[in-house]
């Protein structure tokens, strides 16, 4: 078998969005991708619960791959009949002494719009955990017991750099940890695409900070440095507090090579949608034929949009709609080479992370004037914060543009999981 094109780890806190994410990447044909690791971070629910919903997602695909068969269709998810991919557990809360954040409120308690308890028969059986800590039951995935970050870093060392492409779907936590403990081992990576921040408009949990970057703003920080020539001029202040984990600083002689971060701010993910006609569409002919995984999805999808209905103007009927924060990561691993892709003119960006306002926290700055780099570096009366220096800042590729605005993507992502 031909080797991958793409092969990446996912760090990932599932909600509704991750797990889409996570099926477009499993159900994608071995030769255009292979999913190494799956890293469980906490997030929009609580690490545990998050370990759980991809738990659930290996269940319900075994259960589909033995529909499947029985009914002479074509597999499909090679990324679990080629491959078998790590899951690991990582940290449970940010680096910051915080109270830790979730998105339950728009998730549901479990994440997964309360569908272990509405539907506990299309979830795994109460001993689940079993799954995690024992390599003697059959599964479709291999679980790790290292911490999330050690396997990041052990698979970074053991592949050629360059060739793998980190993916963050929920806080940075476990890759600020990495980056902390081997920055050299850590840069070793293709890129790494992040789903957070919001740039040129709003935030989602506060008027500036997207959730994502909000739940740990410290860790986001601490790896958008690594963009930068001299990662300590952008790295966060060393925290305080009882419980915190300040990270070892960046050296100063710099590194080997700088960080590639490209970033899927809510500017750009959220023009991309899947409405209620395309999940029923995909899904209903397969519920009535038995499709288990028709079914799983359809009992946490169709509470989210009755939610979004219920709560967010301009939806209604079979227009109502989900936006496709996290699946947009993966489809852009997917289509990379397609012509829509665009970065913004002034990529790569300043893009910066404060970690302490009190109204502004998790906010992402960027330098939207009209200013040239100096020749210099260090603070200056006419560049506050070192943003012009000819070697300080951070260096970030933001997307603002696919090509595939609109429903095309949900489209796409309803018939690449769907397809038998």
């Amino acid at each position: 078998m031909a080797a991958p094109k793409n092969r990446v780890i996912i760090d990932t806190d599932p909600g509704v969005d991750d797990v889409l994410a996570l099926l477009l990447a499993l159900s994608s044909p071995a030769t255009e991708l292979e999913v190494l690791l799956i890293s469980v971070t906490h997030g929009n629910v609580d690490v545990h619960s998050c370990l759980r919903n991809v738990v659930s997602i290996f269940h319900t695909l075994d259960q589909e791959l033995a529909w499947r068969k029985a009914n002479n269709l074509e597999p499909g998810f090679e990324g679990v009949t080629r491959f078998k991919p790590l899951v690991a557990v990582g940290a449970d809360q940010p680096l910051e002494d915080v109270p830790t954040e979730s998105a339950d409120y728009f998730h549901g308690i479990d994440g997964l719009a309360g569908i272990h308890a509405s539907h506990p028969h299309l979830s795994p059986a109460e001993d689940w955990k079993q799954l995690v800590t024992t390599s003697d039951i059959k599964h479709s995935f291999t679980p790790s017991l290292q911490p999330s970050h050690k396997e990041i870093l052990r698979l970074l060392r053991e592949n050629e750099a360059g060739t793998v492409t980190l993916i963050a779907l929920g806080p940075c936590t476990n890759y600020a940890l990495a980056a902390a403990e081997e920055p050299e081992t850590f840069v070793r990576c293709k890129e790494l695409i992040v789903m957070g921040g919001a740039v040129q408009g709003p935030g989602n949990v506060t008027p500036v900070a997207e959730f994502n970057v909000y739940a740990d703003p410290y860790a986001t920080a601490a790896v958008f440095a690594l963009t930068s020539p001299q990662p300590w001029t952008t790295a966060p202040v060393p925290l305080t507090g009882a419980t915190s984990e300040s990270l070892p600083q960046y050296p100063r002689g710099g590194l080997s090579r700088q960080l590639a971060v490209r970033l899927m701010a809510l500017d750009i993910t959220g023009n991309h949608v899947v409405t209620r006609a395309q999940v029923r569409e995909a899904t209903a002919p397969l519920v009535a034929r038995g499709s288990p995984l028709a079914r799983w999805l359809s009992a946490f999808m169709a509470p989210m949009l009755d939610r979004m209905e219920r709560l967010h103007e301009g939806h209604a009927g079979d227009d109502t709609s989900l936006e496709l924060h996290d699946p947009l990561c993966v489809y852009y691993v997917l289509t990379q080479d397609a012509p829509g892709w665009a970065a913004s003119a002034k990529s790569p960006e300043d893009v910066r992370v404060e970690t302490r306002g009190q109204w502004s926290r998790g906010m992402t700055v960027g330098d939207h004037r009209d200013r040239k780099r100096r020749d210099s570096d260090g603070e200056a009366p006419h560049d506050r914060g070192n943003w012009l220096g000819q070697k300080s800042g951070n260096r970030v590729i933001r997307m603002v543009r696919s090509g595939k605005e609109g429903t095309v993507v949900g489209g796409e992502l309803m018939q690449r999981i769907f397809t038998c």
